[in-house]
């Protein structure tokens, strides 16, 4: 078996990747109806009991990191803000005690604007967390209904009015093709939050995900595809405007303050996760492995006490790995080193030549042999490209 494993990789990973650390917060005041995400509305918050698990989570966890320092911390969710500011600094001083956590290392918390006051804000950043991300999606007020959000449009510019003051990197979240929604709504969006001089920002199209109330039954008065093409290149120009670089499929910062978190997904580095549901990535000198936390808050916090808290672990074979690594390298801009693959995966990049000499064919892709960087069309046309990396 360890023997046919180490066949996958080009005589193994010389170097692990960078490693981060997921931890799920899975509970929401309210449950949105475009949200696919593993959370649940919560009717009381059993705080203390979940951090003990994820405490015993992470301890379980070390021996799979042993050695390894963590780079970025990201709390996500659900809801984050719902926890305290006292519950947040007792995760962070477990994580600082058990792990190799770097001096300097990014701290995220994502927060929703109904959840966050200034005593909040000033308690998170006290316990350490250096960034938050803020679920804004619209400042329209028609519009965040649409979406079934918590928060009107006064607490949305307070939210972000708190982030500017306590934080000085924070990241601001907008939506667009929303039901009704004009060309000239989401660049009101987009010109409100810059007023805050956030040094990120991201801006996602409303996805209609299977199994959520919208997938189910679409909102009406979508924009069609090509309005909504229409609000991402206006969105798009309007930020270079300002100085902000469009890195990734959907995110915007300003130099040196890129997600340090979503960066090492992108270059197909490491991250463990823990919580419900939490999904993690682990190399090993013969291995890649993707791990799956039990999904449910409930029974997760009853499989980390029993053991029995990873619900799915999968080795990574040789075929599915030039698609693993294209689907995150790809949606940066600038694409990354051609080196990176080999050095990601243990594979010679060779494995590859048919797959980027089509997508190089159709223009996707640029012609440069030492970088793998989507062309304008490339990025337009995402899935197409990453389609051609699918195992045959």
């Amino acid at each position: 078996m360890a023997e046919s494993v180490i066949r996958l990789f080009n005589g193994g990973l010389k170097v692990p990747p960078p490693l981060t650390l997921y931890i799920h917060l899975p509970w929401c005041a309210k449950k949105c109806p475009y949200c696919d995400f593993n959370s649940h509305a919560a009717q009381s918050l059993p705080e203390a009991a979940y951090i003990d698990a994820l405490l015993l989570d992470l301890e379980r966890a070390l021996p799979d990191i042993w050695g390894r320092r963590i780079h970025a911390v990201f709390f996500g969710g659900g809801t984050p803000s719902l926890f305290s500011a006292e519950g947040i600094d007792r995760i962070l001083t477990g994580v600082r005690t058990l792990t190799q956590l770097l001096s300097g290392a990014e701290i995220t918390l994502e927060a929703n604007p109904g959840t966050v006051e200034a005593g909040k804000f000033a308690g998170f950043r006290e316990a350490g967390v250096t960034r938050v991300s803020l679920g804004i999606q619209s400042f329209n007020p028609r519009h965040l209904r649409s979406l079934g959000r918590i928060h009107d449009d006064t607490e949305a510019r307070r939210a972000a009015e708190l982030a500017a003051t306590h934080f000085d990197t924070f990241n601001l979240d907008l939506m667009f093709a929303l039901p009704g929604q004009t060309l000239a709504e989401a660049m009101v969006d987009v010109d409100t939050a810059l007023t805050f001089q956030p040094p990120h920002l991201s801006a996602y199209h409303l996805t209609l995900e299977p199994n959520t109330p919208f997938g189910h039954a679409a909102p009406p008065n979508l924009p069609d595809d090509d309005l909504a093409a229409d609000m991402q290149q206006s969105i798009e120009a309007r930020l270079a405007e300002t100085g902000m670089q469009h890195y990734e499929t959907s995110a915007y910062a300003r130099p040196n303050h890129a997600s340090r978190h979503n960066l090492n997904y992108w270059q197909f580095g490491d991250y463990l996760g823990i919580g419900a549901g939490a999904h993690g990535k682990l190399s090993f000198h013969d291995r890649i492995l993707r791990q799956m936390r039990t999904k449910h808050p409930l029974q997760y916090m009853d499989a980390v006490a029993q053991g029995a808290h990873i619900a799915d672990a999968r080795t990574l074979t040789r075929d599915d790995l030039p698609f693993e690594f294209m689907m995150n390298a790809l949606r940066l801009n600038e694409g990354v080193p051609a080196a990176l693959f080999e050095e990601r995966t243990g594979l010679p990049l060779i494995v590859c030549t048919a797959a980027l000499e089509r997508a190089r064919s159709r223009g996707l892709l640029e012609r440069d042999a030492t970088r793998l960087k989507p062309t304008l069309q490339g990025q337009r046309f995402l899935n197409d490209l990453l389609e051609l990396f699918l195992p045959g």
